[in-house]
């Protein structure tokens, strides 16, 4: 028998499997981030170039900086929890399915996502760890986007502007909406992070929570507003990127129970280390977690109604199309 296969054609198949690798990495990355915050650690070559650990710096401001900064990399870990579970639904799922605006999401938001990497270095701190994980991230996701190409053959209308949208009951209307609203919300909220991390880094709040101005900030280490800037930025590019992956998720996909557990998982993530990280830090300025505490409960509810409205659908999302007359 003539066995013409090779080992990395069957390794990287349609190009999906190599998608779904990198978003393990993000996965991974992102409980990593976490497990080091809660362990209260910065990483090796933060402190080399800090040239200060954390429990060093927890000697300035009552441990306020420390906290600040873990809050930081907690919210920047759910973000990163939160887009791999879309980015594993995504392959899994609809692009299985060939429907060709995952894979147009697969392409912009990875975009986004690694463009943002250039603001890391917007106040001059370059990231070894993340530049590696970056430029190891990147030829794996390009190739699984190259060879995935193939499979975006069937082309669909945005399913929120479609017949069965329509006749949907008010409640999934409502949800599918409020999704759409989340998402526009994390978006803006992401760009607005990454702006600042590449320009003015804090906010009134960030400052009053420390008790320490900017001033003082760089006479304690002259380094350390570039290390918070790169870790805002990074959240902001996280954050950027997970409320375009829900936008489109949301405009595009048919109601399903691996949609909604995807959306599920991923809220959950995303919004309980954002929020749950200021309790646990201290951190908790009414004025500065109200956008997070509206959008987690509008993610809820939103949810929640989409779920509830579905019960009233056929069942199965081929079922659900022909009902509608919404055949691809």
């Amino acid at each position: 028998m003539d066995d013409r296969r090779g080992l990395f054609s069957e390794l990287i198949g349609d190009g999906r499997p190599a998608l779904s690798l990198m978003a393990m990495a993000l996965l991974m990355s992102g409980l990593f981030a976490i497990f080091l915050s809660f362990r209260r650690e910065f990483l090796p070559h933060d402190v080399g170039y800090l040239g200060m650990t954390a429990g060093e710096l927890c000697q300035v401001a009552d441990c306020r900086v420390v906290r600040f900064m873990f809050h930081d990399r907690v919210s920047f870990g759910g973000t990163l929890v939160a887009v791999a579970t879309l980015y594993l639904w995504l392959a899994a799922f609809p692009l299985r399915d060939r429907e060709s605006w995952a894979w147009w999401t697969f392409a912009g938001t990875g975009a986004v996502g690694f463009a943002s990497f250039l603001a890391y270095l917007g106040y001059g701190y370059l990231d070894v760890w993340h530049g590696t994980a970056t430029a190891a991230l990147l030829p794996t996701f390009l190739i699984g986007l190259l060879i995935s190409r193939r499979l975006a053959t069937v082309r669909t209308a945005p399913w929120i502007w479609s017949g069965a949208m329509a006749a949907a009951a008010p409640a999934l209307r409502f949800g599918r909406w409020g999704l759409m609203a989340t998402g526009a919300g994390i978006l803006l909220a992401g760009v607005v992070i990454l702006y600042l991390g590449s320009t003015d880094v804090f906010v009134a709040e960030d400052l009053a929570f420390m008790g320490i101005d900017r001033e003082a900030l760089e006479q304690v280490n002259p380094r350390l507003i570039p290390l918070i800037a790169h870790d805002r930025a990074g959240f902001g590019g996280g954050l950027a990127t997970m409320g375009a992956l829900l936008m489109m998720c949301s405009a595009y996909a048919p109601p399903s129970r691996s949609f909604h557990e995807a959306v599920c998982v991923a809220g959950i993530a995303g919004f309980s280390a954002a929020i749950g990280t200021h309790f646990v830090e201290g951190y908790v300025n009414p004025v500065h977690l109200a956008p997070a505490l509206a959008g987690a409960a509008l993610f809820a509810v939103s949810i929640t109604a989409e779920m509830l409205g579905t019960r009233q659908l056929p069942v199965g999302r081929e079922a659900i199309r022909r009902s509608l007359g919404d055949v691809k």
